[in-house]
């Protein structure tokens, strides 16, 4: 039995497909099944883990997201002791409890392999052998651009790769003009250069972005709640950064990648710590002001940002 799981969507994909092919004959529906969701019956999942293969060396049963790691699932945890010999378990799931039967009877009777996002020498290595591949060149400072835009999910950066790659058909080396030209830039570096707009007390800009982002059809109050988790991190760096803690330990606690600790020490350097620990009870209140309908969810998304960015000293 295997068990895959962390936030690295990717990769995990990758190897459930690698796991899938090398335990199952491809198209073999008798032999093979998949189980997602909440919904996954571990009855049913014991009941067929109990039935013979049907000409075939193994039963292969793939469980996608079921939240056993997370909440008591002890039938199912109690039976992995005494899984049919010719029975195999592939589980995938985005979280789990260290603490729960479900992951102690995997971790006894098999392997796991936790997928978390990768550092920026990862995935710079990474990319640039994709691009070996298809004859590309590209220079540190755009593969910085491109990183900047993209984030570290290894799903999204594939995917912006390929339009890079299709736009610079006919050419050898990927310009920072392709960059800005074809890749997407992600959400949450948007958040990042609203709060380093309101860092800036430069409002007007601040403002644009936000505009941008209703443009983009993105929910105000998944705005807010993007802005008040940036305000946090910086609150997590700024105090980490003031005890002379190393980067890797910065970037783990805030939960952002390694190669982005240094720019937001830059940006929370703009906010005392008295003003980010109010922006966060301030995005608390005005959350709780749109739920019960005193407040609009756009004009509450604006309030803050006018309040934090305005250029009178706080």
């Amino acid at each position: 039995m295997y068990l895959l799981y962390g936030t690295e969507a990717y990769l995990k994909k990758q190897y459930k497909d690698k796991l899938k092919n090398a335990l199952a004959t491809p198209d073999d529906n008798m032999n093979f099944t998949a189980f997602e969701g909440k919904n996954s019956n571990p009855k049913e999942i014991i009941d067929l883990a109990e039935t013979l293969p049907f000409f075939a060396e193994r039963r292969v049963i793939l469980i996608e997201d079921s939240g056993f790691f997370k909440n008591s699932c002890e039938d199912l945890a109690e039976y992995l002791s005494e899984v049919a010999p010719a029975t195999y378990f592939i589980f995938v799931e985005e979280e789990v409890d260290k603490r729960s039967k479900m992951y102690k009877a995997v971790k006894k009777q098999g392997s796991i392999v936790e997928f978390v996002a990768q550092s920026e020498e990862l995935l710079t290595r990474w990319i640039l052998g994709r691009l070996k591949k298809e004859g590309k060149n590209i220079t540190g400072s755009v593969m910085q651009q491109f990183l900047s835009k993209t984030g570290t999910d290894m799903g999204n950066i594939d995917r912006e790769l390929e339009k890079l790659i299709c736009y610079t058909l006919g050419r050898d080396v990927i310009t920072a003009e392709d960059v800005e030209a074809v890749v997407t830039e992600q959400t949450t570096n948007k958040i990042f250069d609203m709060v380093n707009a309101i860092a800036e007390h430069n409002q007007k800009k601040a403002l644009d972005l936000y505009y941008d982002l209703l443009t983009l059809k993105e929910p105000p109050m998944r705005i807010m709640f993007l802005i008040t988790r940036q305000f946090q991190i910086l609150l997590n760096i700024r105090d980490m950064s003031a005890r002379g803690l190393d980067n890797q330990t910065m970037a783990k606690v805030a939960g952002v990648p390694p190669f982005a600790v240094k720019r937001n020490v830059t940006q929370a350097k703009g906010f005392t710590m008295t003003q980010l620990k109010q922006a966060l009870r301030d995005g608390v209140e005005l959350e709780e002001s749109v739920k019960t309908g005193q407040m609009n969810d756009q004009m509450a998304v604006e309030l803050f940002i006018m309040k934090y960015s305005s250029s009178q000293k706080k």
